[in-house]
């Protein structure tokens, strides 16, 4: 009895594809959204690596040009009204509202420093909003993932008692496939979740730390500012 449920064992596919392919259209399905799921977290997690490093170094070089000693009008006037680095668009949206406040006698409107103050703070929110865009899939990810493979577990759990019942036989060969499809289920679903998780909690912290840079770059610029209108 022992040999022949060694035989039967030995003749079922444990391979992942195997297991996948034995397995009910629902566990089936869970799995291929926990896959979906693991690669659309890489596809952002890449991606914000990417654009978050491209971001500190337009910053810093940006630094760099604003500290350099160069008048600010002649710095606006290189990058534009509307440049593609992060930090020249908050300073875009200052020195743009700067100018807008002047008269045509050369005097300036009341409440210039507010209305400039608010021009950079909206363009700072539209920065902040880019770079943490897709983190909350991240976070949907991190925090059902693990509950969608369970899901499937159960159901593959489940589908191997039924079928025990039916065959009324609980040697290993009868029960080792649902069990085995069912907690790779789990296994998926662990796979999906813990890099959105880590990488999740990565990711925020250097947006925080971009748009924390880009905030105090913005008060030390409306500083300037200021001390140009009092004088």
């Amino acid at each position: 009895m022992e040999t022949q449920t060694l035989a039967m064992a030995s003749e079922i596919d444990f391979s992942m594809l195997g297991l996948f392919s034995q397995a009910t259209f629902t566990v089936k399905l869970v799995m291929l959204l926990l896959i979906l799921a693991s690669f659309w977290s890489w596809s952002i997690i890449i991606q914000k690596i990417i654009a978050y490093r491209a971001a500190r170094r337009e910053a810093t070089r940006f630094d760099r040009s604003f500290w350099s000693g160069e008048p600010l009008d002649e710095l606006y006037d290189e990058i534009g009204p509307d440049p593609s680095g992060r930090s020249e668009r908050i300073f875009a949206a200052g020195m743009t509202e700067w100018r807008r406040s002047y008269r045509s006698d050369g005097q300036m409107i009341a409440g210039a420093q507010a209305r400039i103050d608010r021009s950079m703070d909206v363009a700072i929110a539209k920065e902040a909003e880019s770079l943490q865009s897709g983190l909350p899939v991240l976070a949907t990810v991190g925090s059902t993932a693990p509950f969608v493979g369970l899901f499937g577990t159960v159901w593959g759990i489940m589908h191997a008692f039924i079928g025990i019942a039916a065959t009324q036989n609980t040697n290993l060969a009868v029960v080792a496939p649902g069990i085995a499809e069912a907690l790779l289920a789990t296994a998926l679903g662990l796979l999906a979740a813990i890099p959105a998780v880590v990488f999740y909690n990565k990711l925020s912290t250097d947006s925080d730390r971009l748009v924390g840079g880009y905030e105090a770059f913005a008060d030390e610029f409306a500083t300037i500012l200021g001390r140009q209108l009092e004088a």
